[in-house]
């Protein structure tokens, strides 16, 4: 990932700190401010608007600020540029919208506005996050760009991730950056490890397929000498499981390969009312019982949030094609 910074003596425009109404669920503490002024963050290297490597899915600038008396970090959110249009050829099909997450909180994020038919957006706005500056040091900050189709899905373009801890906090300057946006985001791996699994929607034969592919780190259980683990893929309905379908067993391997696939029958119009959960299970056999490392639930907003939440709602708005995404297990 590719950050450049610059430094201005400018500060934001007078704030109005009134809440915005918003659908998200925001962050206790947070809120959006008023817009801000652009003048006071020009780039100067027009090459950064205009060089892009092979594969460019987009760039975004921005500006961070903590202000230790208050621990406030304001993100100001300015400009994103070469976003992919939404029709292959047919250029400003695009409808962007940034949802700002701190990290590892993702349940919560606040969001801009969306903007109309362009692939160059300009945003001009602010954020607020109370937080403790010993938090800000365990914190990334994570911008991920979405394209707001015709049917309201909110489709990922990508990530941009920001680690707070490499931000100087001893400077009087607002911190101006960009990041080029990646489709997949390394993170770092989750105390009982990760998973992934692609979801496909075939709305012809109202099929809903999940390819359960591999894990990453997964968790030594208390009492067992190796990781032998299955993955079990439920689908749920007003949390009761309709079918239950299991992976073969994998054993002695804490990054398991499995590339096993199941079929659901789902019609179209329960798209909304559904949700998959994904377990990884430890095999004990014997009198001990198969304990769970983990699970993750993706499904629509009424189950789900965060990535489990867009992964969902990406193969909705790609319908037939296979979506694959890496989760934590929680």
């Amino acid at each position: 990932m590719v950050a450049r910074q610059t430094h201005g003596n400018g500060g934001l425009v007078p704030r109005n700190e009134s809440r915005r109404p918003s659908l998200v669920e925001v962050p206790q503490g947070a809120f959006v401010l008023g817009g801000l002024n652009p003048e006071l963050y020009k780039i100067q290297d027009e090459e950064e608007e205009s060089d892009f490597p092979d594969e460019h899915i987009g760039r975004i600038w921005f500006a961070v600020e903590y202000e230790l008396e208050s621990e406030r970090l304001v993100v100001s959110l300015i400009k994103a540029r070469n976003l992919p249009s939404r029709t292959m050829g047919v250029g400003n099909q695009c409808d962007p919208l940034v949802k700002v997450f701190l990290l590892p909180e993702e349940r919560r994020h606040l969001q801009s506005k969306v903007k109309r038919k362009t692939t160059n957006p300009k945003f001009d706005e602010s954020f607020v996050f109370q937080v403790t500056f010993k938090a800000l040091q365990q914190r990334t900050l994570r911008l991920s760009v979405f394209d707001v189709d015709r049917s309201k899905k909110h489709r990922l373009i990508g990530h941009a991730m920001y680690p707070l801890k490499d931000l100087d906090y001893e400077t009087h300057q607002k911190v101006v950056m960009w990041l080029d946006l990646e489709k997949e985001v390394n993170e770092t791996t989750s105390e009982m490890g990760d998973m992934q699994f692609s979801l496909n929607y075939n709305n012809t034969v109202e099929r809903l397929t999940v390819v359960v592919l591999e894990g990453k780190c997964l968790k030594l259980l208390e009492g067992f000498q190796h990781v032998d683990s299955y993955v079990k893929v439920s689908l749920m309905g007003a949390s009761k499981v309709i079918k239950a379908k299991k992976t073969e067993v994998v054993k002695k391997e804490p990054n398991p390969n499995y590339n096993e696939s199941f079929q659901f029958k789902v019609p179209s119009d329960s798209l909304d009312t559904i949700s998959i959960c994904v377990s990884v299970m430890q095999h004990a056999p014997g009198v001990k019982g198969d304990k769970q490392i983990g699970r993750i639930v993706v499904g629509p907003f009424m189950y789900a949030r965060g990535k489990e939440l867009e992964h969902w709602n990406e193969m909705v708005s790609r319908m037939k094609e296979s979506v694959a995404q890496w989760h934590s297990l929680t």
